[in-house]
């Protein structure tokens, strides 16, 4: 069961404080909560056919979050494989948070998040924040986030359209991938264990909405929780706001705004600044190592 951490009060919630810095003082205490999803089964190719809602054509769906980073609908899949090694050399654990995206181009160094993504599941409302420790499914110079001066392979695809996704819609590539194997499964992302289950409430294959947040632009910190676990992402800046969300230990994110909150404890020190990261997305500064205890970006 992956158990996320929380951000941790430690004085009472106010909205507006000066802008005087604050002295950090480091602290242990980690509050844990949340529950596991049951295990899923990979649907069958026929299913995802009778299901996914598409009329035999890839299609794109795209926006950005404010940060110029673009989104695109695309079909995800369990990855698994407790126990394997990922392509860029991390051991597959139990109730892992990462991603794999079909292109080494994308790939962040083990234990780091320069290319992170933040996924959200229309049919759980829910999203999480994670890196990219892996490469597949299907291909491995399939960058389809770039645009076609830019793609490894496969440029004559629209830009967003995984060669998976058009070979099994539209017969692209006699409906194989880059290795010459039918194409079973339209998937342009492959999502670890943890964050498939618990991260994202999926308990089957399903399409997402997928940020890839390095191509866009604003300062930017990285979650540090201080374990392996991922940190609850709040609707707004205090623990007593609704969870959105999670965001994976390691994961670099955008910091659109910044506003005066609950005080926290947490892994990087004891502080009041609290980072928006998405729409309806906040995390505590004390669990974002952005480099220094200010604001790194405009007020929200």
């Amino acid at each position: 069961m992956s158990v996320p951490t929380d951000q941790k009060p430690s004085r009472s919630a106010f909205s507006v404080m000066s802008s005087a810095l604050i002295t950090a003082t480091f602290a242990t205490a980690l509050a844990v909560a949340g529950t596991a999803a049951p295990p899923a089964t990979a649907a069958p190719a026929d299913a995802v056919r009778a299901t996914a809602g598409h009329a035999n054509t890839a299609r794109v769906s795209t926006h950005t979050d404010g940060s110029g980073a673009p989104t695109y609908r695309v079909y995800a899949t369990r990855e698994g494989l407790v126990g394997h090694t990922t392509a860029n050399g991390h051991r597959i654990r139990k109730n892992d948070h990462f991603v794999a995206l079909p292109s080494r181009l994308g790939l962040s160094a083990k234990g780091e998040g320069a290319r992170s993504v933040r996924v959200c599941a229309p049919a759980t409302s829910r999203c999480e924040y994670a890196p990219v420790w892996d490469v597949g499914p299907w291909n491995i110079e399939d960058n389809y986030w770039n645009s076609a001066p830019h793609r490894e392979r496969f440029a004559d695809l629209p830009r967003g359209v995984p060669e998976a996704q058009a070979a099994y819609y539209d017969d692209y590539n006699g409906g194989k991938d880059g290795f010459g194997r039918v194409v079973r499964n339209p998937a342009g992302i492959d999502l670890a264990d943890g964050m498939f289950w618990d991260g994202l409430g999926l308990t089957d294959n399903s399409w997402v909405d997928v940020t890839f947040l390095w191509l866009g632009d604003g300062p930017t910190g990285t979650i540090r929780t201080g374990t392996r676990w991922p940190l609850n992402v709040r609707s707004g800046p205090g623990t007593s706001y609704a969870r959105s969300g999670l965001a994976a230990a390691g994961t670099r994110v955008t910091i659109q705004c910044t506003v005066w909150g609950e005080w926290v404890d947490g892994h990087l020190g004891s502080t009041p600044l609290w980072n928006k990261i998405g729409p309806g997305h906040f995390v505590s500064d004390a669990y974002t190592r952005t480099g220094t205890g200010r604001p790194v970006a405009p007020a929200c």
